[in-house]
């Protein structure tokens, strides 16, 4: 089911209809699944937990959803886009998964949703 929604979510994704809510994986499962996801769009959910804007002009929104191991690192989600959030606020992201990426200076990231919608949830 899984692959499955990472089909759709590519294919939706491609059409640019980012509002649509496919199976949306936990922050865990994306973690775990990091490098078997690379280059696919995929949606996840959970709670701004930290917001920097304006970096390398692009927002970076830290999103939990209560999944994962914070001693692995493996419960927050790091999203990139042009839109942004506010801290507690819930929202549905979907983006490209990019692993392993490095803007130098010590900025490291082994996972990355990028150029990512952000849609609120009510």
């Amino acid at each position: 089911m899984r692959i499955f929604s990472v089909v759709v979510a590519a294919f939706i994704g491609s059409l640019g209809l980012a509002s649509f809510n496919a199976a949306a994986e936990t922050v865990a499962a994306l973690n775990q699944n990091k490098a078997g996801l690379a280059g696919k769009t995929v949606s996840a959910q959970g709670k701004v937990v930290k917001v920097n804007n304006g970096i390398m002009g692009r927002n970076f929104v830290h999103v939990q959803d209560g999944s994962g191991d914070a001693a692995k690192g493996t419960n927050n989600l790091i999203v990139t886009s042009k839109q942004t959030a506010n801290v507690g606020d819930q929202v549905a992201v979907s983006g490209v998964v990019v692993v392993n990426r490095d803007f130098g200076s010590g900025y490291s990231y082994p996972l990355l949703i990028e150029d990512a919608s952000i849609t609120p949830k009510k």
